[in-house]
């Protein structure tokens, strides 16, 4: 008997509170309240805490940012994960959190317009690469950890690795949108030989965009070493009917369910 799972260390579960603020913003009450949802995010377990904020500040306001930085100072053993376009507004966020003494563990650089409804595609190489650089470098400088979005391209995976990146993250909207039809195995053999080609040279590897309680144990059962996932929309979603607490209680189950010694005959 061969006992198979994804890898050998547990994925961690970052909770995006985007959405939060979304709704938030549709008042000025201050209810939902982002820092509270976060707080009782981490209460359950969540091992982060991710934000995208836009320049237009839709949903994540630059006041959140910041404050949600305060709240992670008591909590040094999760993460805090900033995302964004680092040609636009993110590395101000870099900057001055730096300066400021406040936590930030890990920056995901997303290559979305200003005006763009969702992250929907990951950096271009060689394309992207010179202008990367720097950025990457400035952002290792002030200890901070660098990933990059990204597409699950096997061929990719050295040149995000040359460039200075720490880890991908993987853009799984495809996945997602194959789950349930008879797509899904092959769109998620991709995402496995991307996985196993970032393997291959000790690249980090994050995941986002879609997954939920149906699809991610499947997904990390399938790609190797996912290090952390990301989770916004649908974890949201699931809390406005569990509560926060259930919620990343049952995503962090997903998760261990993914890691659980799975038998099969020799």
């Amino acid at each position: 008997m061969t006992a198979t799972h994804a890898s050998s260390s547990k994925t961690a579960l970052s909770v995006n509170v985007n959405k939060v603020a979304l709704l938030r913003n549709t008042r000025h009450l201050g209810i939902p309240d982002v820092l509270r949802a976060a707080r009782l995010c981490l209460e359950a377990g969540a091992q982060g805490i991710t934000v995208h904020p836009r320049p237009d500040e839709r949903h994540i306001r630059s006041s959140d940012v910041y404050e949600l930085a305060a709240l992670m100072k008591d909590w040094p053993d999760r993460e805090f994960n900033v995302e964004g376009n680092p040609l636009h507004n993110l590395m101000t966020f870099v900057r001055n959190l730096s300066a400021r003494g406040l936590p930030l563990h890990q920056c995901t650089f997303v290559p979305d317009s200003e005006g763009q409804f969702t992250s929907d595609h990951g950096w271009n190489f060689p394309d992207d690469a010179e202008r990367l650089k720097p950025l990457i470098d400035e952002v290792h400088r002030r200890g901070v950890r660098v990933s990059l979005f990204m597409d699950p391209l096997p061929q990719a995976m050295a040149a995000a690795q040359a460039v200075g990146a720490d880890r991908v993250e993987f853009y799984t909207e495809t996945y997602a949108r194959a789950w349930g039809t008879a797509e899904k195995d092959r769109v998620l053999s991709n995402f496995v030989h991307a996985g196993q080609a970032a393997a291959a040279i000790n690249l980090g590897v994050n995941a986002g965009h879609d997954l939920n309680r149906d699809n991610l144990t499947e997904f990390l059962r399938a790609v190797p070493g996912v290090r952390e996932v990301s989770i916004g929309h649908a974890l949201i979603s699931d809390a406005l009917e569990l509560g926060y607490s259930a919620a990343v209680k049952d995503y962090l189950r997903c998760i261990d369910d993914a890691f659980e010694p799975r038998f099969k005959p020799e």
